[in-house]
């Protein structure tokens, strides 16, 4: 018989066992990452939309100062917590979405959406359904 080097039935069995065992750790693990990136997204994309000076007359300079502490204050945050858990990632992004977003939705009412009154550039593609121009 050739069984040099093959593995056995036992070696087997363990590394799907182990592999079955560090699966829900990993998941977990990818969960964490995914709101740790999300929320550094976030706050990135919002820091880099206060400093557009297309919307500089959109929104008070007061509000601009909100939304810029917030962020550096979240990005900070996960500078010194790059090992806290999916939900404190979670918690800190509901935060600052809870401070960016009013400013955010008035800035778009009143048209201040970096590049345009908001929505597609070009409009939709095939024109809005529903038929709207």
């Amino acid at each position: 018989t050739n069984d040099k080097g093959r593995l056995s039935a036992e070696e087997i069995d363990r590394m799907v066992s182990d592999a079955e065992k560090y699966k829900s750790e990993d998941d977990a693990q990818k969960d964490r990452i995914t709101a740790k990136n999300s929320l550094e997204s976030y706050a990135y994309n919002m820091k880099s939309t206060m400093e557009d000076d297309k919307i500089k007359d959109k929104i008070s300079e007061d509000e601009k100062q909100q939304i810029l502490t917030k962020c550096k204050e979240a990005l900070d945050w996960i500078d010194n917590n790059q090992l806290a858990e999916k939900e404190e990632f979670e918690h800190q992004q509901k935060e600052l979405e809870g401070v960016c977003g009013p400013i955010v939705k008035k800035m778009y009412e009143a048209g201040g959406a970096p590049g345009g009154a908001g929505g597609m550039p070009g409009g939709m593609p095939g024109g809005m359904p529903g038929g709207m121009p």
